[in-house]
């Protein structure tokens, strides 16, 4: 029968933003026979065979996978563990304007104690 059917990620990524790819590969141990593959995005069959390309992945993507090994002689299946994928969208621009808006800040207090001194000094 087929047993321990698994998922690896390629490429190995802890994090994921739109517009990335990756492929997850489905592995079972195998007696013998031709076995068939179905891969499950959130319960939902999306593809046939070992391999699931994701390309330009956005947070549609996001959600749980499965991947369903068949043995084609006798119907015997292997289900893997869900895969949870979480697509997070790229965070630069809220980084960069709060570090503009810190920058305009410090600028700001900066020119008010000048100022400040320039009065004190003049008066």
């Amino acid at each position: 029968p087929v047993a321990n059917a698994t998922i690896t990620l390629s490429p190995l990524s802890h994090q994921l933003h739109p517009g990335d790819s990756m492929t997850l590969h489905c592995l079972v141990q195998v007696g013998s026979a031709p076995v068939t593959f179905t891969w499950l995005h959130n319960g939902q069959e999306v593809a046939q065979g070992p391999l699931l390309q994701l390309g330009a992945i956005d947070e549609g993507h996001s959600g749980t996978y499965q991947c369903v090994a068949t043995k084609q002689l006798d119907g015997h299946q292997a289900l893997s563990l869900e895969l949870a994928l979480k697509v997070t969208p790229w965070g630069h621009r809220d980084t960069v304007a709060a570090g503009v808006s810190w920058t305009l800040f410090l600028l700001f207090l900066l020119m008010g104690v000048i100022m400040a001194w320039h009065l004190w000094h003049h008066v």
